[in-house]
């Protein structure tokens, strides 16, 4: 029997109460549910984050998830400084994306995201979870209101991810990632 696919779920946001939280749990509880996945959560506000610990995290991870708000059109300036501080671990393996904000749901910063990541020669996966207007979207324990077509749409992404992880994994062991100089 093939192993777990490792997952490196990354919070976007490190803001003082932040809203990140209640979306990266439910996030959590959503791929803990689906049961394909050995899941490593990434938090850049947590005390022992730092670029050390977080070059070997990657290494390990067959794919990701991003959680991201939408901060003025984009993601976060603390995501953006955790994605730069390494590059080959993220090659050849698929990133996919959670994100919330207002009008839009957060998918002006995953777009951003994507071109970020295609840079690094991670795949962006296509489909994503998106909430718009999340605070009212989740109740004031984090639980999620009327949950069903994000349910679906997460497990429509995960299904995704978890093709596009063991495909690169398969890839990466037989013909490791090489960029040309």
């Amino acid at each position: 029997m093939e192993r777990k696919i490792q997952l490196a779920l990354i919070y976007g946001s490190t803001r003082e109460g932040r809203f990140c939280d209640k979306v990266a749990r439910w996030a959590i509880a959503e791929i803990e549910r689906h049961g394909a996945f050995a899941l490593d959560v990434i938090d850049p506000a947590a005390p022992e984050f730092g670029r050390h610990a977080l070059a070997p995290r990657i290494g390990r991870a067959d794919g990701f998830v991003v959680v991201t708000p939408e901060y003025n059109h984009s993601y976060p300036a603390p995501l953006k400084a955790l994605i730069d501080s390494i590059k080959k671990e993220w090659q050849a393996k698929p990133v996919a994306f959670v994100s919330y904000g207002g009008i839009s749901g957060g998918l002006r910063a995953v777009e951003h995201l994507r071109l970020v990541f295609a840079e690094l020669h991670a795949i962006g996966i296509r489909d994503s979870v998106s909430f718009a207007h999340a605070r009212d979207r989740f109740d004031a324990e984090g639980g999620l209101h009327d949950p069903e077509a994000a349910r679906q749409a997460m497990a429509t992404m995960l299904a995704r991810l978890a093709w596009w992880a063991t495909a690169l994994r398969h890839a990466r062991a037989a013909n490791p990632y090489e960029v040309a100089a």
